[in-house]
């Protein structure tokens, strides 16, 4: 979903596991689907983990757990490896998560959470270690992340760290732009250079 970034507070939903790969995100018999619609890939996040054989929710399962809500997922190092699948970011943020907190995540998947209103946030193992073990404590604990300044702070503990975000991606999260609309609203400057430089 489309929406400006720009400070987000929220509480977290932990998934301290290493290694989650966009299969377990959203199985692949999800991939034939011929709907974008976010609800349904949203419904189907964590679907083999978060359902039985008989679509009953497991009642371990963290997104199952009313004990966790929030914006923000946080997940163990290597968030989003295995098939470059779109669809796993479609789901993230068809649940409603707008940030992903994490020590890595694979790069494609990196990039199609921003191309997707996502935002992955790379943190040290040291602070992400930290952050588990706040909401261990309290469920409530509240993160901060401040997508002007490039900051994510642990309410709890006030540690705060420094992330790295490409400029384009962050000027298009803060304005609510996918690369069309980047483009469309550049179009003025583009039509002029065209004009100017190649003459047409």
């Amino acid at each position: 979903m489309k929406a400006k970034f720009d400070i987000i507070q929220s509480t977290c939903v932990p998934l301290p596991l290493e290694n989650v790969d966009t299969d377990q995100i959203i199985p692949a018999r999800f991939l034939k689907a011929t709907t974008r619609d976010e609800k349904f890939f949203g419904d189907n996040l964590f679907r083999d983990w978060r359902y039985d054989a008989d679509g009953n929710p497991k009642p371990d399962f963290v997104l199952n757990d009313p004990t966790y809500s929030g914006q923000i997922l946080v997940a163990g190092k290597n968030f989003g490896s295995g098939s470059s699948r779109e669809h796993a970011a479609w789901a993230i943020a068809g649940y409603g998560f707008r940030v992903v907190i994490s020590s890595f995540f694979a790069d494609i998947h990196k990039n199609n959470e921003l191309n997707n209103f996502v935002l992955p946030v790379v943190v040290s193992e040291q602070f992400l270690s930290n952050l588990f073990a706040s909401i261990a404590s309290d469920p409530k604990t509240e993160v901060k992340v401040d997508v002007p300044n490039q900051t994510v702070t642990n309410l709890t503990t006030g540690e705060s760290e420094k992330f790295e975000i490409n400029g384009y991606k962050k000027y298009c999260l803060m304005n609510a732009l996918d690369d069309i609309d980047f483009l469309l609203e550049n179009q003025p400057k583009i039509e002029a250079y065209e004009r100017a430089v190649v003459g047409l």
